[in-house]
């Protein structure tokens, strides 16, 4: 765009540095040239963020991979997936649960969260009740500022007899979302969708960054045995990836992360393992050993992902 006068910073790139061995060659930092006086400059006036390099103000010394940032796209891929929409009887896992809490009487020394478990087992017909501790030092002044009003989010999934409650809130609240991804080799899909009415609030897509790692799967196995930290960088990209997803759905939805209370994740088992940060490398040869073949249900916290403090996936 400035004629590499380096002054537009669109013709940024990352120098992917390991073993390549699809394309046979070594990726290296020293294979590029040292910053010059343009770049120097650039990085001074503009800033320039860590490992990024102008390429017009750079000189190719040897065998070099390189990552062209999504930020600095012009033309940039659309990914269209559309959600497909069918007529199925609604079984969220959470449940937006409304109650009036008796207040504290000193006559019945029981504790806040103690008559909010009453209500909510009263009204609602759990038989037992557990919360997230996050919330225990919470739950005092929820209740006060709802006027002895809350709104519980209730976690209880298929497989578990156990209900949890994962959020709470002062008063009525009456809407919760849920986020629907599929994690492709090639491209990533998500959907933003209402738990209370099935609706589809928003949906985005993007190419997943690993590509630049590997172009299929086998590829991105071999540089995760070939390079000490390939597993942790193929991690690190589909994550920051589906974050920014996250904040394009919410955007279009008009939702805050925080409304955001559960979550549904699919892959392939190589996609499933680098997402969890699970070394994928038994799965390069035979007999491509699982390290777990069936659903994993834990917060979105434990993987970096920033929803409703209580959100699951």
């Amino acid at each position: 765009v400035c004629g590499g006068r380096a002054t537009c910073g669109r013709c940024q790139i990352e120098v992917q540095e390991g073993n390549f061995a699809k394309h046979k060659i070594v990726s290296s930092n020293d294979h590029i040239s040292t910053k010059g006086a343009k770049e120097e400059r650039y990085e001074r006036v503009r800033g320039l963020p860590e490992r990024r390099r102008l390429s017009c103000s750079a000189q190719i010394l040897g065998d070099l991979v390189i990552d062209v940032p999504q930020d600095t796209v012009i033309n940039a891929q659309t990914i269209r997936k559309d959600a497909d929409t069918r007529v199925i009887a609604r079984d969220t896992a959470v449940r937006m649960c409304y109650v009036e809490i008796e207040e504290p009487d000193m006559h019945k020394p029981l504790g806040d969260l103690d008559r909010l478990k009453i209500a909510l087992m009263k009204d609602w017909g759990f038989k037992s009740l557990e919360f997230d501790f996050y919330l225990m030092p919470q739950v005092q002044g929820i209740l006060r500022k709802g006027n002895w009003t809350a709104t519980a989010a209730i976690y209880k999934d298929a497989d578990s007899d156990i209900a949890r409650v994962i959020a709470l809130w002062p008063g009525l609240k009456n809407e919760a979302y849920g986020l629907a991804c599929d994690i492709g080799s090639t491209t990533i899909a998500m959907h933003l969708v209402s738990l209370l009415s099935g609706r589809v609030a928003a949906s985005s897509g993007t190419s997943n960054p690993q590509i630049r790692f590997g172009e299929d799967l086998m590829s991105r196995v071999s540089y995760v045995m070939m390079n000490p930290d390939g597993r942790e960088g193929m991690t690190v990209a589909v994550r920051e990836a589906i974050s920014s997803l996250v904040d394009k759905v919410c955007a279009e939805g008009n939702v805050q992360r925080n409304d955001i209370l559960d979550s549904v994740f699919v892959g392939n088992p190589i996609m499933h393992h680098l997402f969890l940060g699970i070394d994928p490398t038994e799965l390069g040869g035979a007999p491509f050993a699982l390290a777990v073949s069936g659903a994993v249900r834990i917060k979105t916290s434990d993987i970096g992902l920033k929803l409703n403090q209580g959100a699951r996936l």
